[in-house]
């Protein structure tokens, strides 16, 4: 298949789990500032640094209070990675690529791209009309549920279809790694707080970001920061833990080479194996004693190198490649 196509099938599955991630820690957040208010932005700052642009947000605005993070991190079309910028992209992806994918996946990404267009203009009048509205954040969730449940029952798993769950479980990995690394690692300064009421409630909020409290529940029953890691990152069943994740990313990276899972012809099989196997074969014991932040910064490290791969085992052009594109380009002018 065209490099192409795969190359907007992967990114436009990203940027829309990315900026359904982003909505939901938004979301979480939203509802524990109406219980804790927070006029000093410990408690929005942290989210920008979860999305990793803590420096473009300091150049930009003077201080992590609720309206100025969630405007970045919403409709900032300065900001890479705000919801905007992620449909705005995502939706350009498909357009590109219409031919390819099912025309009910083009209208699920464009309406997702207008509900959120639209907040922005109504955000550009007066935005604490926005800051209050949290309909808006099931809204986005819904919408991008329903594009990931469009194209798994409307478009043929082919290569394609497997670009873009390879994009998507990545994306979905790396979120949630981010997530739980800033709650162990900034979210609480004081040691005092651990064991405390606001610790519980903001590991359940982790839970929350991940739209995993409920079924966290249904199989530890209390909340445990020990057990809390453990399900984010090595529960097998679990859609948005780390481990899942990469698991399906493995899978339908073997489906894209066609080798069977265990060997590998390319450097993407090979970083994503190893990954896999470093999760499968620890215990949530070896990973407290080795540090849980340099376990997730670990992670991180490695899906951003499985990403990079992709990119360019998939989608770059070799010199070899180019030169032939040229030419046939030459033949079809004259």
């Amino acid at each position: 298949m065209l490099s192409r196509v795969a190359d907007s099938m992967y990114w436009m599955c990203r940027y829309i789990e990315r900026a359904e991630n982003t909505a939901r820690f938004i979301a979480v957040n939203f509802i524990l500032a109406l219980d804790a208010p927070d006029p000093n932005g410990a408690q929005w700052m942290p989210l920008v640094m979860v999305s990793g642009d803590n420096t473009l947000f300091e150049k930009k605005y003077s201080t992590p209070t609720k309206e100025n993070v969630m405007n970045f991190l919403m409709f900032d079309t300065d900001n890479p990675n705000s919801i905007l910028s992620c449909l705005t992209s995502a939706r350009e992806n498909a357009r590109s690529i219409r031919e390819i994918i099912s025309s009910e996946m083009w209208e699920q990404v464009n309406k997702f791209y207008l509900l959120v267009r639209d907040l922005a203009m109504q955000a550009r009048t007066d935005f604490s009309v926005i800051a209050n509205q949290f309909e808006m954040f099931t809204k986005m969730k819904l919408s991008a549920h329903l594009f990931e449940g469009v194209m798994a029952a409307t478009m043929s798993h082919n290569e394609a279809w497997h670009f873009g769950r390879l994009g998507r479980f990545l994306e979905r990995a790396d979120k949630t790694s981010r997530i739980l690394d800033v709650k162990y690692f900034i979210l609480l300064p004081d040691i005092a707080d651990v064991g405390s009421s606001l610790d519980n409630i903001q590991w359940a909020a982790v839970l929350k970001s991940a739209s995993a409290l409920e079924m966290y529940r249904k199989t530890y029953h209390r909340i445990d920061p020990v057990l809390v890691a453990s399900f984010l990152l090595l529960d097998d069943v679990f859609p948005r833990s780390i481990r899942y994740a990469v698991s399906r990313a493995q899978r339908s990276l073997a489906s894209i080479t066609g080798n069977p899972i265990g060997r590998f012809d390319t450097q993407p099989e090979k970083l994503i194996g190893k990954l896999r196997s470093d999760l499968e074969f620890t215990d949530i014991k070896e990973i407290f004693t080795t540090g849980l932040h340099e376990c997730l910064d670990d992670v991180q490290i490695k899906l951003n190198d499985i990403g990079a791969s992709v990119v360019e085992t998939f989608f770059t052009l070799r010199p070899m490649e180019m030169m032939q594109f040229q030419h046939q380009n030459f033949q079809t002018q004259n």
